[in-house]
C-alpha cells in the first residue's frame, strides 16, 4: 500500500546551524516530521521536513533564514523502504527488532517486534530510544496503573509500557493509519488486550478525557505541539504523576519546560541533538 503523497523541504548547511533551522521548521507546526542528518567527519548537515501538502518554499526560507528547497517524494511506501534492513535497537531493557533481522533476540531483554510501515516509531530515532530508556528507569522505581501514550505513532512506547507494568495503556494519534498500525503491533507483541488505540487530536477526545487523570503520560511529539498542549497535558495528570516529553531538540528544552513550570523537573536524557525530559506533578 503506498503512503499518502508527501513533500520534502530540505536545506544543506553547517552542523552549527542545523538545530536552529530544524527548530524553526518544527515551531511552524505544519511539518509531519523534521530530521537532521549529519556527516560524521565533516561540518556538513542536511535538515529535512516532511509535509502532507506542498509547503511554501519562500515562507520556509523566510522563517529559517536559509534557502529551502521543496520537492515531492515518490508515491511509494517510503517509510518502509527507508527502514528495511535497519539493525535492532537496544534501549534500556528493550530490544526492538523487525522481521528482516537475521539475528536472535538476546536473553534478559524485553523484546518488541515493530515492523516498518506507514507510521513513525521503530526505535531507531533518538527520541524513541530515549523514551524507552526513560521507561526502563521509571520501572525500576515504581509501577504505573493508568498510562497514556500521546502521539503513539507505531505504538512502540505504549507497547513497552504495557510489557513493563502489565496494565492497560491508552494510545492516541491524530493519524488514523498510525492508530491501526499501533493495534496491529500490539497484537503482534502479545499485548493487544492491554493497548487501546484511538484517533484523537490532543486531549479533548472524550475517551482521553474520561481516562484522566493519568499517573504516567508520554508525549513524544514535536516541540510546537508540546507547548500548545501544555495546559491540557498538565490538567490530565494525577498528583504525583510522571510526564515524559520528547521529540524536542536540546536548544528547545528551556522553551518547552517554561510551559510546564508548575511541574517539578526530574531529569533529562540526550542523544545527539535530541532530548527527553522527565517531569513530576506535585502532590500538594
Amino acid at each position: 500500500m503506498p503512503s499518502p503523497p508527501l513533500w520534502k523541504a530540505s536545506v544543506a548547511l553547517s552542523k552549527s546551524l542545523a538545530s536552529d533551522t530544524a527548530a524553526a521548521l518544527e515551531l511552524d507546526g505544519s511539518a509531519q516530521a523534521v530530521l537532521i542528518a549529519e556527516e560524521p567527519f565533516t561540518d556538513n548537515a542536511v535538515v529535512e521536513a516532511l509535509y502532507t501538502e506542498e509547503p511554501d518554499a519562500a515562507y520556509l526560507s523566510r522563517i529559517t533564514g536559509m534557502t529551502i528547497t521543496v520537492a515531492p517524494l515518490p508515491d511509494q511506501d517510503w517509510i518502509r523502504l527507508s527502514q528495511e534492513g535497519l539493525p535492532p535497537v537496544r534501549a534500556g531493557r528493550f530490544f526492538v527488532y523487525g522481521a528482516h533481522d537475521a539475528g536472535t533476540v538476546p536473553h534478559g531483554v524485553i523484546p518488541m517486534r515493530i515492523e516498518a510501515g506507514l507510521a513513525f516509531g521503530t526505535g531507531h530515532h533518538e527520541t524513541t530510544a530515549l523514551c524507552l530508556a526513560v521507561l526502563s528507569e521509571l520501572a525500576n522505581k515504581r509501577a504505573f496503573r493508568n498510562v497514556l501514550d500521546l502521539g503513539c505513532g507505531t505504538g512502540l512506547l505504549a507497547i513497552g509500557a504495557a510489557k513493563l507494568w502489565k496494565r492497560g495503556v491508552l494510545a492516541s494519534d491524530i493519524d488514523p493509519v498510525a492508530v491501526e498500525v499501533t493495534r496491529d503491533n500490539a497484537r503482534a507483541n502479545g499485548v493487544g488486550p492491554l493497548v487501546r488505540a484511538v484517533t484523537a487530536d490532543g486531549l479533548t477526545n472524550p475517551i482521553l478525557a474520561n481516562g484522566a487523570p493519568y499517573d504516567l503520560l508520554i508525549a513524544n511529539i514535536l516541540a510546537g505541539p508540546l507547548t500548545q498542549l501544555a495546559p491540557s497535558i498538565i490538567k490530565a495528570l494525577a498528583p504525583g504523576a510522571m510526564l515524559v516529553l520528547s521529540g524536542l531538540l536540546r536548544n528547545q528544552e528551556a522553551l518547552v519546560t517554561s510551559f510546564y513550570r508548575d511541574l517539578r523537573f526530574i531529569t533529562r536524557r540526550r542523544a545527539g541533538p535530541w532530548s527527553a525530559l522527565v517531569l513530576e506533578k506535585p502532590r500538594g
